[in-house]
């Protein structure tokens, strides 16, 4: 078997040829996936094709929950759970592995349309934590739903055809940008100024807002009012790419927190049955809190396992915490990468290496672990222990320098609930930009390390 903990040698170096292989093609499918599941939703239109295709059924139309059963569950159309049944009751403790799938983003506000000197505008609001000065001068799709004044639903997914239009934010020109290089990186682009180009060709006598509206509502049937009751998504254009000659880092939107999503959704489908109850939980909002009816600090996460239970003859409020203190989890988001370009902000002993294995993470938070789970002795052992059994490359990492870095997962949540719960994830350099940069083995070995887990007694 070969080392699964090392600081010295790289998972590459530590493959053999077969692995080496088995690690490309997985990462030939986690691209196709990233760039489908562009947005939340779009996310879990696939991951429940997914499911189905494998034989999981709503659990919402069971009648009786027996072992190897495969059941899902669907939030609004933007978070999903999957579970297999295992041959211990349900109330022993599951084996939980929690991923989510929404992205840093810019949302179109409530009234977008302006036009302003002959250009029309979206006007957006950014969603989760950005770099403002990143988004200009990069091609955009827009993606989501929209529903009309009499209630039809359209989906719309413009830009990331090749023969589509794209939608751009203008940054200013090198030549008359002299105030704007003394700001600071925070303050160079606003908040305000993500504006995005939808067009600006009209006819004589025509307002070009008025002639952009009019060949939105010839097109897709869309009203100026109807933008109230939207749902739309400006995401990068861009598709995933292979980086490097020898291929083996991957650049793409979204990797953040969709490559731990990509890999729960093989894992649980490739695990053996086993005798705990695994649930791949996939949810939304988690780059602003976690709010909202389909983020983790909702109900439906216990609405479902007080189903499961249910099925097999318990559910009272008393039997979900039992359920949950019996629980494990992997709290599966990424951590950041010492960043040779910026090791200032990183203690390397401490910190995730490129190419090294998953991150097992003990602590997130901010500072004084400020709003951290912190893992207990216990399970961190438990966990190393399947790891090394199972084969999986792992290391240790923090989210930079102490009081340098921080940033918060759904772990604290899920161990309110009782549950033993440690953040273990991909990790990443460029993290939470349009388009992030990870390591294709890293990416693989999160996948098995989800299976193993899941396997695991």
């Amino acid at each position: 078997m070969r080392e699964t903990y090392s600081r010295t040698a790289s998972v590459w170096q530590r493959m053999t040829p077969r692995e080496r292989r088995a690690v490309m093609n997985y990462g030939e499918k986690y691209k196709a996936f990233l760039d489908t599941a562009r947005t939340e939703r779009l996310a879990v239109n696939e991951i429940l094709s997914r499911a189905e295709a494998a034989g999981f059924k709503p659990l919402y139309d069971q009648k009786e929950l027996k072992p190897g059963d495969k059941v899902y569950w669907n939030q609004k159309g933007k978070s999903a759970i999957l579970a297999v049944i295992g041959q211990d009751p349900v109330h022993s403790g599951m084996k939980i592995v929690g991923s989510h799938i929404d992205a840093p983003r810019l949302d179109l506000k409530g009234n977008p349309v302006h036009e302003q000197d002959g250009l029309v505008y979206f006007r957006t609001h950014y969603y989760g934590g950005i770099k403002k000065y990143q988004w200009p001068c990069i091609p955009l799709a827009l993606v989501g739903v929209i529903y009309t004044k009499r209630g039809k639903k359209i989906e719309v997914n413009i830009g990331m055809d090749e023969k589509d239009p794209v939608f751009y934010i203008t940054d200013l020109l090198i030549h008359m940008a002299q105030d704007q290089m003394k700001k600071t990186m925070a303050e160079g682009v606003t908040g305000e100024q993500l504006q995005a180009i939808i067009g600006s060709h009209s006819n004589r006598d025509e307002k070009a807002k008025d002639a952009v509206m009019n060949l939105i509502k010839k097109e897709y049937g869309v009203e100026e009012e109807d933008f109230t009751s939207a749902e739309l998504e400006l995401v990068p254009a861009m598709k995933s790419r292979d980086v490097g000659f020898d291929r083996s880092l991957i650049a793409a939107y979204g990797q953040d927190d969709r490559v731990c999503s990509f890999a729960n959704l093989e894992g649980i489908l490739a695990a053996k049955p086993g005798l705990k109850t695994q649930v791949a939980l996939f949810t939304d909002k988690e780059e602003i809190g976690s709010y909202g009816n389909t983020g983790m600090q909702s109900s439906y996460f216990v609405k479902f396992v007080m189903k499961l239970l249910a099925l097999q003859g318990k559910g009272g409020l008393l039997d979900f915490y039992e359920t949950m203190e019996n629980s494990e989890m992997l709290s599966g988001d990424v951590n950041s990468c010492m960043d040779p370009m910026f090791p200032e902000v990183t203690e390397k002993d401490n910190s995730s290496l490129c190419g090294y294995g998953i991150a097992l993470t003990k602590y997130t938070g901010a500072r004084g672990k400020a709003g951290s789970n912190d893992a207990n002795s216990e399970f961190m052992q438990k966990v190393r222990t399947i790891f090394n059994e199972g084969g999986v490359a792992w290391q240790i990492g923090e989210l930079g320098k102490v009081d340098q870095g921080g940033g918060g997962t759904i772990a604290f949540m899920m161990a309110d609930w009782g549950c033993e719960v440690v953040d273990c994830g991909t990790a990443m350099l460029s993290m939470h930009s349009p388009y992030d940069l990870l390591s294709k083995a890293d990416a693989y070995e999160t996948f098995l390390a989800y299976k193993v887990f899941f396997e695991s007694k």
